[in-house]
């Protein structure tokens, strides 16, 4: 019998968002241990890929210790990190002996002290577990890559899209662990190279060049006999911290040279291709708002790509907000904004008019909004299994003002880009002209209604001006903080 344990542990950082990432922002979202972990219903997530794929393996013991997610946000406290190591390693030391480990993290998590928590983590369950157990670590292909987390795991498997299909990496990373364990040859051969580039999230998106042929070279040498995995690593490029930059990860069966080889022509294709994943369609707030207006299309999202809530945003960003009142837009619009000072207000008051200081109180780059509307829903919270799995809505306010249809939440989470966190409050999301979302990528909610799309670079911590951070810790040179003509790949490779 194969001793299998599982655990996931993922957080993304933006380090530019100035809000801490705390243990109760995971148990607003999925935090769950043992058995509670192992029998939740079956989504979206890593884990249940794997759960989905061992379900049908009777040669194995899955061995689950917890499931921590929450949505992307500022820096974990070194408490937070502190509390998730002590439940990976006390878990994990319940679970032995064992054979396997799937751990699931994200890889671009910072904490106070620590550039690297993914890696930091893994060490740690490396420790407890030994060097002869396999480990196989899902990792979101956002992740920033170091030669911490490529040394204390086997194997390391990214997401294939954008947007990312969880459920499909899990298994993955279950069916590479499983024949590991079976075939019970020598560990893989791994090549990995570091790219020293970063790029705005313009060109994310898995399903249309310069990405997808990127993603396309990788799922093309998974086809060959001697490769076990391919991963690709365009970096998320808000984290401001030590080895930053995109990354690919080659493993081989017991093929050095090919590993090598793979792995340099993956980083030369991107390092070839950097100047495209820089081109962008954005246009700034006021003209995108003007646009809006006078589309006669339907339904037109509006990406409000400086505050990416799913990348690391505030969530309370009145950049666009602003421009809306302002321009006294003629089509209604619905816009989400993160404020619980405003939701208490909102609750205590109940329906009724009222002038409302909206947004701007964490968002370095907009201000607080005084708006006379008037309120006219309120919920206490709401808890399913959405796209994005386990969702809690928390507490959310609907304010009226002319033609916008604000929606104020209390928590920072996943529900933010859904539309259930209108039609819950009594809006038909058909009735609209258009909505703020309050990402860069992740559109497919809305794929049922969607007439058009208007990207917009507006400022915050998600924003694709990346020049205009402050940057202290990133390794330099670095694509394009610096000036970068020649660049070669030249793989590590390790057994």
């Amino acid at each position: 019998m194969i001793r299998l344990a599982v655990a996931e542990i993922s957080q993304e950082t933006d380090t530019f968002n100035p809000i801490s990432s705390v243990v109760s922002d995971f148990e607003n979202s999925t935090l769950l241990y043992g058995e509670e972990f192992l029998h939740k219903k079956i989504s979206n997530d890593v884990p249940d890929g794997a759960r989905a794929f061992f379900s049908e393996k009777k040669d194995v013991e899955l061995l689950p210790i917890l499931m921590a997610t929450c949505v992307a946000g500022g820096k974990l406290t070194d408490e937070a990190v502190g509390f998730f190591r002590e439940k990976l390693v006390s878990g994990l030391e319940t679970c032995l002996p064992l054979n396997g480990l799937i751990l699931s993290l994200h890889g671009a998590t910072v904490s106070d002290s620590i550039d690297d928590v993914s890696g930091y983590l893994l060490a740690a369950a490396r420790e407890v577990v030994g060097p002869q157990v396999l480990i196989v670590v899902p990792l979101d292909h956002h992740a920033n890559v170091t030669e911490l987390i490529v040394k204390s795991a086997d194997v390391v498997v990214g997401h294939e899209t954008q947007p990312h299909n969880l459920f499909e990496t899990g298994k993955k990373a279950a069916t590479t662990i499983y024949n590991l364990l079976k075939n019970k040859k020598k560990r893989p051969i791994k090549a990995w190279v570091k790219i020293p580039l970063i790029t705005p999230q313009d060109q994310f998106l898995t399903s249309k060049d310069p990405m997808k042929s990127w993603f396309d070279m990788a799922r093309e040498m998974e086809d060959l006999e001697e490769v076990i995995s391919v991963s690709l690593f365009p970096m998320q490029p808000w984290v401001d911290a030590r080895e930053a930059g995109w990354a690919a990860v080659v493993y081989t069966r017991d093929d050095e040279k090919l590993a090598f080889n793979l792995a340099n022509s993956l980083g030369n294709h991107a390092w070839e291709k950097r100047e495209e994943f820089w081109v962008s369609e954005r246009i700034n707030p006021k003209s995108a708002i003007r646009r809006t207006a006078e589309d006669s299309e339907g339904f037109i999202i509006l990406s409000d790509m400086g505050d990416a809530v799913y990348g690391g945003g505030t969530g309370d960003s009145t950049c666009l907000l602003k421009e809306i009142m302002e321009l006294d837009t003629p089509v209604l619009t619905y816009i989400p904004v993160v404020d619980p000072e405003a939701v208490e207000t909102a609750r205590k008051k109940g329906l009724c008019d009222i002038t409302l200081t909206i947004g701007g109180k964490n968002d370095p780059f907009s201000q607080p909004l005084n708006i006379t509307g008037k309120i006219t829903a309120i919920s206490e919270g709401l808890k399913l299994n959405s796209q994005r799995g386990l969702t809690d809505l928390g507490k959310t306010v609907l304010f009226e003002a002319g033609n916008v249809r604000i929606v104020l939440m209390a928590n920072r989470g996943y529900a933010i880009n859904l539309p259930i966190l209108y039609t819950h409050l009594g809006l038909k999301i058909e009735d609209a002209k258009a909505v703020v979302l309050k990402t860069g990528s992740n559109f497919q909610y809305f794929d049922s209604w969607r007439k058009g799309l208007i990207r917009v670079d507006s400022p915050g911590t998600t924003q694709s001006n990346l020049k205009d951070f402050t940057w202290k810790r990133v390794p330099r040179p670095l694509y394009p903080l610096d000036e970068m003509s020649v660049w070669k790949a030249e793989a590590q490779v390790l057994e």
